[in-house]
């Protein structure tokens, strides 16, 4: 028995020993929330994209970012005490937590409709809705979570939210107008008119026959007699109204998204009058989604790019309680030392760390041009690059920057530098900039190429690459006095490249629905396509020994290989944005730059893959048995697997020790005699999705 518990406790804590990539930009977090929830005055949870759950025990001055154990979207999270809580979300997900979400636990929701909002009336008792456009989903648990039953209310659409006035008596708001209300604890669900065919987003009530309900084209509903007549309010706007919080009877908030000749944003409205009147109070710069209030004037606002507001007079003004430096795309990181980082963005802005990324400071490079390169030949001198041929460079660190003229406005978009006064910039046009002298000068190269170049790599005086639109790839043994075209066989534009010594390298790319990685083994003469199982564009790549190389790109893709690229696998990233330029200062450390001014950091080489967790299971997705096992497992699906599949066997360093694939089976048994005690994870990706699980070698 002592061994069963060690075990779990062990498994448990594996869950937290590897935090893979942790936010450094913006601050707690940027994915976007979806729902906030207070229990008391001071504690609160927010939930919402790529399983991002943060939570407050000061009244939203610190957000610690839990571990959900899941990449999948929460839509809306709910505690009944300080301990006990859940959240819902895309494909069905239940999470429960029984320690102030310290852990969260998977639940079998039994179901792979997104589910919307959750709700409980007592410890036992609670409700999670859903659907999937003109099809409504209800689930209802008595037993704490442990099973969920489902119903389909009839002529009732997707549901997006849902409020219990009493333990007997609930109501469901969604698409379509739907109104679904139960008076017996959800055994019957009836449906009530609203008088509209606009998706409603959230419901509220005041008392047992007072409620709101808010939607799309400013729609707001009332009704005083519990449903039976619902009534439109007044608003004067056509915003997209997410979410409605009443204080007390009169007194309420929503908060909505705004499009209108100015640009979109989100804004706060306020009515004192029961809903009478409501009036827009603030603004804000981000799209926001739902609201909450712990006191009369305390409130809480949350929303799109890690968006957290907060009032403490009643919404007569709102403080942001996240932090960003950099709302726009952040193309390039570089750290010339492990302390000293830079990275430079779409505004002409320059970022710095001086420890290692704790603390980063903007800096002003006088540039209002897009910055697409940087490179750094020591922790003073830098190089950033950019449009209309744009090339800067700083002799203190970034405190001030200097124009370099050339006389040309193509677009630029790498710099690389072989010593303090050799460098290279590629751009539009197959644009090749050479200096001599630290920028003084920048003499044009021919490249024999009118395609866009995009990347270059030296790895010595000499001999130097580059790689850009169409396959192009160009190589120089004279320091670019000649460039000559290799063939990559491929017509995809390449963003990278990178090599681990004179023969070896790599470069990356793809399109919307492709990633690509190519690789040689004799410096170029031949390029050969390496297995990925990632279906997403690549846009940089970094190694950090001849056999350890991550590549990151679009919607939040970062792979990792640990055997010279055979093989790439998937890791957390815990964001969906697209994401531009990685750097590693040393084996473990590294750093990751990218959309709405991304910033993330690993001190554990990104860690196990989906950090040790396992993923969300639904009715026996993958199965792994015997388990635990010390011979021979056998791995199950729960369809048929069409094309490639690829398993990866990893153990708790986070290390490949097994490798196998098959194609178009729904099982496949793999010898791990040869593996020592321990816990491992089982990974299985497709090119339409991952599984991974837990494995206990005995």
């Amino acid at each position: 028995m002592k061994k069963i518990y060690a075990l779990i406790i062990l498994m448990q804590i594996s869950v937290f020993a590897f935090s893979q990539w942790t936010w450094q930009n913006p601050l707690p977090q940027g994915n976007t929330l979806n729902c906030v929830k207070f229990i008391d005055i001071n504690i609160g949870y927010a939930v919402g994209e790529f399983g991002s759950i943060i939570k407050t025990s000061n009244g939203g001055v610190d957000w610690i970012n839990q571990n959900s154990g899941t990449s999948r979207e929460l839509n809306s999270v709910f505690f009944i005490d300080t301990e006990t809580g859940y959240a819902v979300g895309f494909e069905g997900i239940i999470l429960k937590t029984t320690d102030g979400g310290v852990l969260w636990t998977i639940q079998n929701s039994g179901t792979l409709h997104n589910l919307s909002s959750v709700y409980f009336t007592d410890i036992n008792t609670g409700y999670a809705v859903g659907g999937n456009g003109s099809t409504a989903i209800v689930l209802q648990t008595q037993n704490g979570g442990t099973s969920w039953t489902k119903k389909y209310p009839s002529q009732a659409g997707e549901l997006s939210s849902i409020y219990f006035t009493d333990a007997n008596t609930g109501y469901s708001v969604g698409y379509d107008g739907t109104i679904i209300k139960t008076i017996n604890g959800g055994t019957d669900w009836t449906l009530q008119t609203s008088g509209t065919f606009w998706w409603l987003f959230s419901v509220h009530f005041t008392d047992a026959n007072t409620g709101y309900i808010v939607g799309a084209g400013g729609m707001i509903l009332k009704t005083i007699n519990g449903g039976t007549l619902w009534t439109v309010q007044n608003t004067g706007i056509s915003d997209y109204i997410y979410s409605v919080y009443f204080t007390n009877a009169d007194t309420g908030y929503a908060v909505s998204y705004h499009q209108g000749s100015t640009g979109s944003y989100g804004r706060i409205l306020k009515t004192t009058n029961g809903g009478t009147n409501w009036t827009i109070q603030s603004p804000g710069a981000h799209y926001l989604l739902s609201i909450c209030f712990s006191d009369a004037n305390t409130g809480y606002v949350v929303g799109t790019g890690g968006t957290i507001l907060k009032t403490t007079n009643g919404g007569t003004s709102w403080i942001y309680y996240y932090y960003s430096l950099a709302s726009g795309l952040l193309h390039a990181v570089f750290f010339p030392d492990p302390n000293t980082g830079y990275a430079v963005n779409e505004y002409g802005q320059l970022l710095k760390t001086t420890n290692g990324g704790t603390n980063w400071t903007a800096h002003n490079t006088e540039v209002n041009d897009e910055l697409n390169g940087l490179y750094f030949t020591n922790t003073y001198t830098g190089y950033a690059v950019g449009e209309y041929g744009t090339i800067v460079k700083t002799t203190d660190g970034g405190a001030n920057w200097t124009y370099q003229h050339f006389g040309t406005s193509d677009w630029l978009f790498s710099i690389f530098f072989v010593n303090e006064n050799t460098g290279y910039a590629v751009g539009s046009g197959g644009t090749i900039l050479k200096t001599i002298n630290g920028g003084n000068d920048w003499i044009i190269q021919a490249s024999g190429t009118t395609q866009t170049l995009i990347s270059v790599y030296f790895i010595d005086t000499n001999t130097g690459y580059i790689v850009g639109a169409n396959g192009t790839i160009l190589k120089t043994i004279n320091g670019g006095t000649n460039w000559t075209i290799q063939n990559s066989n491929r017509s995809h534009w390449f963003y990278s490249v990178y090599f681990t010594d004179p023969n070896k390298g790599y470069a990356v790319g793809g399109n919307d629905i492709n990633a690509v990685v190519l690789k040689t083994t004799n410096g170029g003469t031949n390029w050969t396509i390496q297995n990925l199982e990632s279906a997403y564009c690549l846009l940089s790549v970094y190694f950090t020994d001849s056999n350890t190389g991550f590549a990151v790109g679009a919607y939040g893709i970062i792979l990792k290989t640990t055997d010279g690229g055979i093989n790439w696998v998937v890791q957390d990233a815990g964001t969906g944005y697209n994401l531009s330029s990685v750097f590693f200062t040393d084996s473990n450390t590294g750093y990751i730059v990218g959309e709405a001014g991304s910033i993330l950091k690993t001190t554990n080489g990104g860690g196990p893959i989906v950090g040790f967790n396992e993923s969300p299971v639904v009715s026996n997705r993958l199965n792994i048995y015997p388990n635990p096992s010390n011979n021979r497992i056998t791995i199950a699906v729960d369809t048929k697997t069409l094309g490639e599949a690829h398993i990866n066997i990893f153990n708790m360093k986070g290390e490949q020790v097994l490798h196998d694939k098959f194609q178009n089976q729904t099982t496949v048994m793999i010898d791990v005699s040869t593996l020592t005690k321990g816990i491992y994870l089982v990974r299985i990706q497709t090119r339409e999705r991952f599984e991974s699980k837990k494995l206990v070698i005995q």
